[in-house]
């Protein structure tokens, strides 16, 4: 009669057994879901306040600058033809495009260096990128922007000695100070800048549209044969490769904000692959 006892009881005793243990690793999961939540909200770091249209605006404003409108002479007298132009145009877009998302997935300068090279060599480059290049560069941007501000007033002659250093400085400090202030404002100055680059380029494009089809026939005549007179020397080639790359400088700036970027495993991608479109097709 025991016997018979435990036989049937043994079922029972497992369904329990199953039970508890079902019951002790929801617990489980459900307290580390509690700790992970914990760890979250106790991470410090900046505000995630940037969304899908601030990072499309952000990448397009950093490549949209002096090499677009600079770059075209350069392409079409390296190239020789309109149609090697294009095909450069096109083949650095692509280059461009498969550049960022490599990048993305790197990590950026400091982490690929890091992995290829080694700690020193990637501290080494990240130092010297924020104490050379980066305040150079916004020196250079400065000085361009105020001596190009200060030439309507002073039409014959060059400005007075120091007035574009000085506006060159007032112009840094106030974009420090906007990005200090809010990065709401920083991003509404960065959408004010990039759609004035966006009309401009579409006026450029509208009007040679527009004299392209209703134009002259010197308009037409170069896209008659449009491989006509087109370069076999590599080097020039090869220059012309630079400067079409050149225009599209700035693709990687994303990464650099994407700690402030909603959602980033869903936006990053989607912030590379919209600019990209855009600046492929203003570009050709």
């Amino acid at each position: 009669m025991h016997r018979i006892f435990v036989i049937y009881s043994m079922p029972y005793y497992f369904n329990y057994v199953n039970f508890c243990s079902v019951k002790r690793s929801d617990y489980e999961n459900e307290s580390q879901i509690d700790r992970e939540k914990d760890d979250n909200q106790n991470e410090t770091g900046l505000a995630k306040s940037l969304t899908l249209s601030s990072g499309v605006s952000i990448i397009v404003g950093c490549i949209i600058g002096s090499g677009i409108f600079v770059s075209p002479t350069g392409v079409q007298e390296q190239a020789g033809s309109v149609g090697l132009s294009l095909i450069v145009w096109t083949v650095s877009g692509v280059f461009t495009a498969i550049g960022a998302y490599c990048y993305a997935e790197l990590g950026g300068d400091y982490a690929y260096i890091m992995e290829a090279f080694g700690p020193f060599p990637a501290f080494v480059r990240l130092w010297i990128e924020a104490i050379v290049v980066r305040p150079c560069t916004v020196t250079i941007v400065a000085l361009t922007f105020s001596i190009y501000t200060l030439r309507p007033f002073y039409p014959h002659c060059n400005p007075p000695e120091g007035l574009p250093e000085l506006l060159a400085v007032l112009l840094i400090v106030l974009m420090t100070a906007i990005n200090c202030i809010s990065v709401r404002a920083a991003t509404f100055v960065q959408d004010v800048f990039t759609i004035a680059k966006v009309i401009a380029l579409l006026l450029i494009i509208t009007t040679g549209m527009i004299l392209l089809l209703t134009g002259k026939p010197q308009y037409r005549d170069s896209f008659e044969n449009i491989f006509e007179g087109t370069s076999r020397d590599l080097s020039t080639v090869s220059i012309a490769f630079y400067s079409g790359l050149f225009a599209y400088s700035g693709w990687n700036f994303l990464n650099f904000i994407v700690e402030e970027l909603q959602n980033p495993k869903r936006y990053h991608n989607t912030s590379m692959f919209f600019p990209q479109s855009i600046l492929w097709s203003t570009n050709v």
